[in-house]
């Protein structure tokens, strides 16, 4: 959506703190030993409290509050019971919400407790990324351009982008134009962002695969190559200078 007035403003900063403070209250919240299914329970109570709906249960009748993937599931994890969370555990929490008919979204990876298993790197490199494309983000910027220098970014670093997951339109919708915000140089993609848009901007950085996979449950993502993914992600608004980090408040930087 493109804010054109001081009501879409402040609705979308109210849903934007919405689902900014669910997801930093499940990262604080998430301990070794609770299942996914817990920490899922716990955002949806934290989203009910504030007053905003779940975005995936909205829009696709989605089989849990948040999308919650582990180890290397890449995105669109079901929160289940069976899922324990581990020391080490390379987590990833996707909060998207709607309030008072507006949408945001909003995610980031980490590793719960001690990093036993030396993903942190990934975790870093990704958070690093996006922060850099982030600041590269204006009015006329070319869309492609940010795609590209995500890619390049991660191949310094020794990483893969995940082609076929991208940053989106967002704002009375979930998902709006622009649909496909990539992590990768998109030659034909000649569409640039445009000045008060709003835009969830995020980064899949991937040790081995660059293609994520739907599995049987119909939700789940996993990589083509298999390896490990990182994913962060902000909702801006693009302005003709510094963006509008509208869900900073998700500490996902820190």
């Amino acid at each position: 959506m493109l804010i054109t007035n001081e009501e879409e403003l402040n609705g979308m900063k109210k849903i934007s703190e919405a689902v900014a403070l669910t997801l930093k209250e499940m990262r604080n919240y998430a301990k070794p030993g609770m299942t996914a299914k817990q920490l899922d329970d716990f955002g949806g109570e934290v989203l009910q409290q504030l007053g905003a709906r779940s975005a995936p249960r909205l829009t696709y009748n989605f089989p849990g509050w948040t999308c919650i993937s582990i180890n290397n599931e890449i995105a669109h994890g079901i929160p289940s019971e069976k899922k324990i969370l581990q020391e080490g555990t390379l987590l990833n929490i996707d909060v998207s919400a709607e309030l008072g008919g507006f949408w945001s979204d909003n995610g980031g990876s980490f590793v719960l407790g001690e990093d036993l298993h030396h993903h942190q790197k990934l975790v870093d490199t990704s958070k690093r990324i996006l922060q850099k494309a982030i600041h590269h983000i204006k009015g006329d910027v070319r869309i492609s351009d940010i795609g590209k220098l995500i890619e390049t970014e991660a191949r310094k670093s020794g990483y893969k982008v995940i082609r076929n997951l991208t940053g989106h339109g967002v704002g009375r919708s979930l998902h709006e134009d622009p649909h496909e915000i990539a992590n990768y140089w998109d030659r034909f993609n000649r569409s640039k962002f445009r000045k008060n848009g709003v835009v969830a901007i995020e980064t899949f950085i991937s040790t081995l695969s660059t293609i994520a996979n739907t599995q049987p449950d119909g939700w789940t993502l996993i990589g083509n190559k298999g390896g490990y993914a990182a994913q962060h992600e902000h909702t801006i608004i693009v302005t003709d200078g510094e963006p509008v980090i509208l869900t900073e408040m998700n500490g996902i930087w820190e």
